[in-house]
């Protein structure tokens, strides 16, 4: 019976009710069509409580729980230690797969850079206006990070490939996965044959994805595939960060945030827009002599794009 009247209510009250051992019926409920809320139970203890004190009767402190209450004379809503559980969306739960399948398999190993990105920065600003107004789109880093990165993966081709059983499959395209944020979590979609892309295709194609990723309409096609990734979480403020692969593919670059730092130039120390920047690789196929030099490339071809 007493299980029939706890039928309904949310786990919060059906927890305070069972430890108190209340009565349900001489509780008032306030929630809809009547029904009685956390803040109702809450209530009738606190009430509970008072008679006790007024009759010399201390009521005995619940027992320990997850959810900390205390006693009666003592209760303070701010004090509630509330939890939540919620299943993983089956988004999450593929990507959480799939990274730790790449912490399992692949022996990664991240080699790291700067870039002084006065040069792009001069660029766009040069030329931001005309673009603006040629395709409608700002001018983004983005852009200038994929076609440098496609250079270096031309140059240093073991970067573009990955691990097929005992095979190394070499790729003779460039798919360059760009990971965007969304409602549901970080995603990847890919970036077709970016050699064959201008800047504007670029810069369209990248807030397609976004949007798309925004409104939760993102394709099984577009973010399938992939043969490098790229990943931005100097949007977020990030200064440093190891990024992990994503399989099959056997590298990612991390882009971090853009601070003024004193360098040296010409022997004189000078104040520049510096960049980290961070490739984790598969140690399994690609040698940190690799690693650097691709690396290397992408510096030079962001400091005279």
């Amino acid at each position: 019976l007493f299980e029939a009247e706890l039928k309904g209510l949310g786990p919060a009250v059906r927890k305070l009710i069972t430890e108190y051992e209340l009565d349900t019926s001489m509780i008032i409920g306030t929630g809809k069509g009547g029904r009685i809320t956390k803040s109702d139970v809450i209530k009738h203890i606190k009430t509970l409580g008072q008679r006790s004190q007024a009759e010399n009767t201390a009521m005995p402190a619940p027992p320990a729980t997850t959810e900390v209450v205390a006693p009666p004379t003592a209760l303070n809503l701010s004090d509630d230690r509330l939890e939540k559980r919620v299943p993983m969306s089956r988004l999450r739960a593929r990507v959480a797969q799939r990274l730790k399948e790449a912490q399992n398999t692949a022996a990664i190993l991240t080699t790291f850079n700067e870039v002084n990105m006065q040069p792009v920065m001069d660029l766009r600003n040069k030329y931001k206006d005309e673009f603006l107004a040629r395709h409608e789109m700002k001018l983004g880093f983005m852009s200038f990070f994929a076609k440098a990165c496609t250079e270096a993966l031309r140059q240093h081709p073991i970067i573009n490939a990955s691990v097929d059983g005992k095979d190394i499959v070499y790729h003779g395209y460039y798919d360059i996965g760009i990971a965007v944020g969304s409602p549901r979590g970080l995603v990847v979609p890919i970036l077709r044959d970016v050699d064959q892309m201008s800047f504007a295709d670029i810069e369209k194609t990248i807030n397609s994805y976004a949007k798309k990723a925004q409104d939760g309409k993102l394709s099984l096609e577009d973010l399938t595939g992939g043969t490098f990734s790229i990943s931005n979480g100097g949007v977020y403020g990030s200064m440093l960060s190891t990024p992990i692969l994503n399989p099959p593919q056997s590298a990612i670059l991390g882009m971090h945030s853009i601070q003024q730092r004193a360098v040296v130039e010409n022997g004189n120390i000078v104040a520049r827009p510096m960049m980290y920047l961070a490739l984790s690789y598969d140690h399994r196929i690609v040698d940190g002599r690799d690693a650097v030099l691709f690396l290397i490339t992408v510096k030079q071809a962001l400091e005279d794009p």
